[in-house]
């Protein structure tokens, strides 16, 4: 299990690591030969019948209720089956469920634009580089600038009501979730309606996330008085927000950040800056697989169902590398993340602030 020290320790440089040559080509030769590559439809078929049934109840639910408070309990079931969606397109995506690649992209452009209401080309855009380069500083678009710094040096430059969020934001983190959703759709569209890049597909896309929104809202503002109707979208974007925040916030967040000029060998990228959660096939259905952060990135195309035995052998491989192998509970990570993103808020607190109160807030007293 990884521990946490002050933020400016976990950059690692040119010569953190020392590189492993030849490990990630040895062990993705015994994953072969093991068989975990080979795609599973019948269990996303499983999950998809799930998640068509779980859509079919909150329907009946939201008709029979009516004109009732409890419609909010069908609208964080709807935040739910939103994300467990996100997470069938996330792994559509990576071409996880079928043979063909196109059939793969067809899925995630149907599911991600279509039910979630996400963009799928900034979603891919933006995920291809994360993966490439996870937690490097430059190259990682999830540590960029954003209401959360995760970053030093970011939060060093904030300053003005924007320093109250930072300076706080690791208590700040999950309220501020309850927004994530909405700024998941606006990003997405916001990337859609820039002229200015080329963009495949573009009116497809759109069209598909219009579709989506229209016969979401429809029945939502048709059915159900105006102030219910608006808490009735309210929850159902803050628990999707929520749970999408709260799935994929353990994966990196508070693992060593990596300098721009450090050279690291694929498998030790990988695995360092990555963080499995602990919990077995709960985990794996609450997390969509993101449990197994460290064997998804070494292996981004395995099936969600073969990550657990694919995890024995990447962890015995680690332990006979010397190479660390993170990976603790849901709430120990969240408490993880919470700290790092305190710690690295410290760097915007008050320049004049009295220095003996920054050295004891910085020790945790």
């Amino acid at each position: 299990m990884s521990t946490l020290g002050a933020v400016r320790q976990t950059y690692a440089r040119k010569d953190s690591f020392p590189p492993i040559t030849q490990a990630y080509t040895n062990l993705s030769q015994v994953i072969r030969e093991t068989g975990l590559l080979e795609r599973a439809r019948w269990f996303y078929a499983l999950v998809a019948t799930a998640i068509v049934i779980g859509f079919g109840g909150a329907i009946t639910g939201f008709i029979l209720l009516g004109d009732s408070w409890f419609q909010l309990l069908i609208a964080a079931a709807l935040g739910i089956l939103f994300t467990q969606v996100a997470f069938l397109s996330h792994e559509a995506a990576h071409r996880t469920i079928f043979a063909s690649g196109k059939m793969n992209d067809r899925v995630a452009l149907i599911i991600g634009n279509g039910i979630v209401g996400m963009s799928r080309d900034w979603w891919s855009s933006k995920h291809t580089r994360h993966h490439a380069n996870p937690n490097r500083v430059g190259k990682d678009p999830d540590i960029e600038v954003d209401t959360i710094r995760f970053l030093e040096t970011d939060a060093a430059q904030v300053s003005g009501p924007m320093g109250f969020i930072t300076r706080r934001q690791g208590w700040l983190f999950f309220p501020l979730l309850t927004l994530e959703g909405l700024n998941l759709h606006y990003i997405g569209l916001r990337h859609l309606l820039d002229f200015r890049q080329p963009i495949k597909g573009r009116w497809l896309e759109l069209g598909l996330i219009a579709l989506r929104f229209a016969l979401l809202l429809t029945p939502i503002f048709l059915f159900l008085p105006l102030g219910m109707a608006f808490a009735f979208l309210g929850v159902q974007m803050a628990v999707f927000g929520i749970y999408m925040g709260a799935a994929f916030a353990p994966n990196h967040k508070g693992m060593p950040i990596i300098d721009p000029d450090a050279k690291l060998d694929f498998f030790t990228k990988q695995v360092r800056t990555s963080r499995n959660v602990s919990g077995g096939w709960w985990a794996t259905w609450l997390m969509g697989g993101l449990n197994y952060q460290i064997e998804h990135h070494l292996f981004p195309s395995m099936p969600r169902v073969h990550l657990a035995q694919a995890r024995e052998i990447v962890k015995d491989y680690c332990k006979t590398l010397d190479v660390p192998y993170a990976e603790t509970t849901l709430l120990k990570s969240y408490g993880i993340v919470i700290r790092y993103l305190n710690e690295v808020g410290l760097a915007a607190r008050d320049p004049f602030e009295c220095g003996i109160v920054s050295k004891f807030r910085t020790k945790g007293i």
